[in-house]
């Protein structure tokens, strides 16, 4: 009996297996709204049957968008053109999540392919926020957050969430990792103020830790919460595991039920050992050591492999990423080749491994 492709209970959702779609950014969205890319793109990783199907960072507000391409929850009718595309993955009986992201100081940037750095005012980019006003790297220098603006960033995020919910997800995940602004809080090397939001690691976690009881708040009692971070900076000095450990005891406490942990983002000087499953002890230490399920990331390719990390304990669940980009249909090979039974589209069966 494979592991990966057990079911996986979490509050009042079953999800089929334990492979599921990360995040990941398409820049294909115009003013927030969805475009005809992500009907066929979202839908050929649904026709895939994975146990969950996360859409890419989806900002709460407009200013919280990596770049001006960026899907966006901030306005119900971005959540009114997305419902088609959820409707889709439910009708191929995937669960499917959103997840809610501010990027704080790596803001208003580029899509990979048409350019690097800060995109200018003239070009439809804007001034960015963070913690502190402490840019990363060449980036522009970033607003230090007022108090009220963390109030409207909060409120973002509840208010994102609660349209999620009314267009039918099964799960939200809160994106505090990749160097965005909740990681922002959490890393000393990017959060230098000397208020209650600053400065020890308890006042560090408070930001983030708040977010995530606004969102549950609107969140159901019956659908689970998840949660992204980076387990470590790979910077001297900067968020480490242990950190990381005490907020995800924090954050199960509050009713975040698995956590995503991936790493780095936050800082240009980070000297990743990058290989497969890199950060799957990151996942494995966590999950250890606060009891929270976990779900691992990072150079995961292979069913063997995927296999071997749940079987092992090490997480509850993978997440794939580029894996899915080259093969939408993963986890139907993967299935065939663990021995698992899973059901197929049937517009493909005739397609399936006999």
């Amino acid at each position: 009996m494979s592991r990966l492709f057990e079911p996986l209970t979490l509050r009042g959702t079953t999800f089929a297996n334990r492979v599921w779609v990360s995040p990941m950014c398409q820049y294909s969205s115009h003013d927030g709204f969805p475009s005809d890319w992500h009907l066929p793109h979202l839908g050929a990783l649904a026709t895939g049957r994975p146990g969950l199907l996360l859409t890419e960072a989806t900002a709460v507000t407009p200013e919280g968008r990596i770049s001006p391409d960026d899907l966006g929850l901030w306005d119900d009718r971005q959540a009114a053109a997305m419902r088609p595309i959820v409707d889709f993955v439910h009708d191929q009986g995937v669960p499917f999540g959103f997840q809610l992201a501010h990027a704080g100081r790596k803001a208003s940037t580029w899509a990979p392919w048409k350019g690097h750095g800060s995109v200018p005012a003239a070009d439809g980019g804007w001034r960015t926020v963070a913690p502190s006003a402490v840019a990363f790297g060449d980036y522009d220098v970033p607003h230090e957050l007022s108090h009220a603006s963390l109030d409207a960033v909060r409120r973002g995020f509840a208010d994102a969430a609660r349209r999620a919910l009314e267009i039918g997800a099964d799960t939200v995940e809160i994106h505090a990792a990749h160097g965005y602004l909740l990681h922002q809080f959490l890393s000393p090397l990017s959060n230098l103020r000397d208020d209650e939001y600053g400065g020890s690691l308890e006042n560090r976690m408070r930001y983030p830790l708040s977010v995530i009881e606004a969102v549950r708040e609107v969140w159901p009692e019956d659908k689970p919460l998840l949660l992204r971070i980076s387990a470590s900076d790979w910077v001297e000095g900067g968020w480490d595991v242990a950190g990381s450990v005490e907020l995800v005891r924090r954050a199960g406490a509050l009713g975040v039920d698995l956590v995503d942990v991936s790493s780095a983002g936050l800082d240009p000087r980070q000297d990743i050992v990058i290989g497969p499953g890199y950060q799957v002890p990151f996942a494995e230490q966590i999950r250890r050591e606060t009891g929270v399920p976990t779900g691992a990331v990072g150079l995961i390719t292979e069913p063997k492999q995927a296999e071997d990390v749940v079987a092992s304990g090490a997480a509850d669940v993978v997440l794939l990423a580029r894996a899915l980009l080259r093969e939408p249909r993963w986890p139907l090979r993967a299935a065939h080749e663990l021995g698992a039974d899973i059901s197929w589209p049937p517009q493909y069966d005739r397609a399936r491994w006999r």
